[in-house]
């Protein structure tokens, strides 16, 4: 996946702002304020990394090259995937919106209830 079309993708979410918080190379991705997503370069790769189970996201690891646990990130409940990689363009979409569906899932009450409005699942 292009990291274009990726960033694209992460903008369609409802309520989902992008950030440079941690500088000019790194584009953080939140949804009332949390994030879910960040798109960055490391090692000549173009990355995004998510949220996710740390069931699900130990699984993934494990059976693809292009998913490591999250770089910088707590390697439990996050994954860094390389957009070029093995990981098929409907996973990598599933995979982010799984990661904005659990970071929503944490928002309080009238953070939903605003989400709910502009058509999100919480």
């Amino acid at each position: 996946m292009q990291p274009k079309t990726m960033v694209e993708y992460l903008l369609s979410f409802p309520s989902a702002e992008s950030s440079y918080p941690f500088g000019p190379d790194a584009e953080v991705f939140k949804v009332m304020g949390k994030m879910f997503a960040l798109v960055a370069e490391h090692k000549g790769k173009m990355r995004v990394t998510l949220k996710g189970m740390p069931v699900d996201n130990s699984l993934l690891v494990s059976q693809f090259e292009g998913i490591i646990p999250g770089y910088h990130m707590n390697k439990q409940h996050w994954i860094t995937v390389e957009l070029a990689g093995d990981v098929p363009v409907p996973m990598l979409e599933d995979l982010a919106s799984r990661s904005y569906k659990l970071v929503a899932s944490k928002l309080t009450k009238a953070e939903k209830d605003r989400l709910r409005l502009q058509g999100a699942e919480c």
